[in-house]
């Protein structure tokens, strides 16, 4: 059976993007999803001053460990400030020193949403420009505006939305399935 990852560019408990992103995962047919959780995968700020003195810490192993077992990804990246979350990019950091291709060309449907009208998309779309370079095998993107008016426990309420999501399933089903 296929292996699909899914996890939050976010630490936080009550994360929309990890709530969008375990919801897209398991909407891929006939696949087996692994939710992780940034919060398991614990990390110091990255420093080259700090990488030469304690080496790669094994929480940055085990993560780019389960991206090379995976079949494939879906992930959603919290927004803060324009950018990637702190704690997704200190992983992103550290796993890039093991692995500069360290999305190991695995699909990924690249997400991102917010409670507001952009729903992450300054996010996205510097994740879109970067990750390619890194290995990155982005088959489909959606954006996910106003999390809290166009979701719900039973997934996005907006039909136009909603089909959105499903036709970017279908691309990272089609890709982890070929």
């Amino acid at each position: 059976m296929k292996t699909i990852i899914a996890f939050a560019g976010s630490d936080s408990k009550t994360s929309i993007n990890k709530q969008l992103a375990t919801y897209a995962a398991n909407l891929v047919e006939d696949a087996s999803v692994k939710v992780l959780d940034l919060n398991d995968y614990e990390l110091p700020l990255y420093g080259i001053d700090l990488e030469n003195k304690i080496g790669i810490p094994e929480n940055a192993h085990a993560f780019l460990k389960e991206i090379k077992e995976a079949d494939g990804i879906v992930l959603s990246l919290a927004e803060h400030n324009g950018a990637y979350a702190t704690v997704f990019k200190n992983i992103f950091d550290w796993m890039s020193r093991i692995d500069g291709k360290l999305w190991s060309d695995k699909p990924m449907l690249l997400m991102a949403t917010s409670p507001g009208a952009r729903g992450g998309q300054t996010v996205l779309d510097i994740a879109k420009g970067r990750f390619p370079h890194m290995g990155g095998n982005i088959v489909a993107d959606f954006s996910l505006p106003s999390f809290g008016d166009n979701f719900s426990k039973d997934g996005i309420k907006d039909n136009a939305l909603a089909q959105k999501l499903e036709e970017a399933v279908f691309m990272l089903s089609k890709a982890v399935f070929e």
